[in-house]
C-alpha cells in the first residue's frame, strides 16, 4: 500500500469524505491559498455528469485552509484537555467579521461537521445546533489523545458555491499516532458486511459501489439518510484534503433503490493513499463503514500530435 498518508481531511479534524479530496487538513492560521470543495448544488454535479463536489476553482478538494471567500471557521477552543466526551462549539465568520447566521440547507441539514484523527483512524459525521447569533453546538466523543481536523461543510445563504473550511483540534494525553489502517476490499461493521468495487484515479472519474449485506443476505431495504441512501466523504492522506461525494440518485426518483448497493461518482485530485468512510442507515440506526484506497496515477497523456495506438483500426 503507498502511505502517501490516508485522506487527512479529519485527523486533526474527517475526514465522507469521500475529498476526500478530500479532506486533508493544514493548521489553521498561515494555510496558504487552497481550493475547497463540499456539499454543492446537487443539480448541478448531476447535469455536469458527476456526483463529485469541487471548490470555485475546479478543484475537487478542500478543507485545506481555515479561511476561504473571506469566511473564516473559529473554533471556540483548539485544545480539549483529555480524550472522551465532550461538546464542540464554534462559529462560521462571514467576510464582514461577524457570525453568519444565513444558510442554504444541503441534505436537510444547514452545516455538516466532520471530525477526523489525523492519523484517519476515527471519524465522526456530526450535525451541530446553531443559535440565533451564530454559534454552533455539538457532543462529540474524541477517542483518544491526539491531533484531529474538523471540517465544516456549508453554503452561505448570499453565496451560490458551498465552502469546506478546516481547522485543528488538539486532544491532551500520551499520543501514539497508529499506521494507515489497511482494509482490504469488504469490512464489517455493527455486524453488517460492506463489500467496495471500483477505484480512484487520479483526475480520471471512476465509479464506487458498496454493496451492504447482514447475516449473508443483502440489505435492500436502507433509509433514507440526509436525501441518499449513503453518503461518502473522502480524505486524502498526508494533508487531509476533503472530498465529500455524492451518491448517484437518490430516494423517491423512481430509478434508485435502497440497496443493496450504493454508488458515488468520484475522481481523486491526485495519486495516494485515501480513507474513505461511508454512512448508511438500516432500521433506525446510521452506520459507518471505513475504508483505505490507493488512488492510481492519471492517465500518461499522449504528446501533442501524436495519433493513438490503435488509430490504423479506427475509420
Amino acid at each position: 500500500m503507498n502511505t502517501a498518508l490516508k485522506v487527512a481531511a479529519f485527523t486533526s479534524g474527517l475526514a465522507l469524505a469521500f475529498g476526500a479530496a478530500y479532506g486533508v487538513g493544514r493548521a489553521a492560521g498561515a494555510a496558504p491559498a487552497a481550493p475547497h470543495t463540499s456539499h454543492d448544488a446537487h443539480g448541478e454535479h448531476e447535469a455536469a455528469g458527476t456526483h463529485e463536489t469541487a471548490g470555485h476553482d475546479g478543484h475537487p478538494v478542500g478543507g485545506l485552509q481555515i479561511a476561504d471567500r473571506g469566511y473564516t471557521l473559529s473554533l471556540d477552543r483548539t485544545i480539549v484537555p483529555a480524550a472522551g466526551p465532550t461538546e464542540l462549539s464554534f462559529r462560521v465568520l462571514a467576510p464582514d467579521g461577524h457570525p453568519l447566521t444565513a444558510y442554504k440547507p444541503a441534505h436537510e441539514k444547514e452545516l455538516h461537521l466532520i471530525v477526523a484523527g489525523r492519523d484517519l483512524t476515527s471519524f465522526q459525521h456530526l450535525h451541530p445546533a446553531r443559535a440565533a447569533d451564530g454559534t454552533w453546538t455539538v457532543p462529540a466523543n474524541l477517542p483518544g489523545a491526539g491531533d484531529y481536523r474538523v471540517f465544516a461543510d456549508f453554503t452561505p445563504a448570499a453565496e451560490t458555491e458551498s465552502l469546506t473550511l478546516g481547522a485543528d483540534l488538539h486532544v491532551g494525553g500520551d499520543y501514539r499516532p497508529a499506521a494507515l489502517p489497511e482494509t482490504g476490499r469488504s469490512v464489517t461493521v455493527d455486524g453488517y458486511t460492506v463489500t467496495l468495487t471500483g477505484d480512484l484515479t487520479a483526475g480520471q472519474a471512476g465509479r464506487l459501489a458498496f454493496a451492504v449485506s447482514k447475516d449473508g443476505r443483502p440489505v435492500d431495504d436502507l433509509d433514507p439518510y440526509l436525501a441518499a441512501y449513503g453518503h461518502l466523504v473522502v480524505l486524502r492522506a498526508g494533508d487531509l484534503g476533503y472530498l465529500h461525494v455524492h451518491p448517484d440518485g437518490e430516494p423517491g426518483d423512481g430509478v434508485t433503490k435502497p440497496g443493496p448497493e450504493v454508488d458515488f461518482t468520484a475522481t481523486a485530485p491526485s495519486a495516494g493513499d485515501y480513507r474513505l468512510f461511508l454512512d448508511f442507515q438500516h432500521a433506525g440506526t446510521v452506520h459507518t463503514a471505513a475504508f483505505t484506497l490507493t488512488a492510481g496515477a492519471a492517465p500518461a497523456t499522449p504528446a501533442a500530435g501524436a495519433a493513438p495506438a490503435d488509430s490504423a483500426h479506427q475509420h
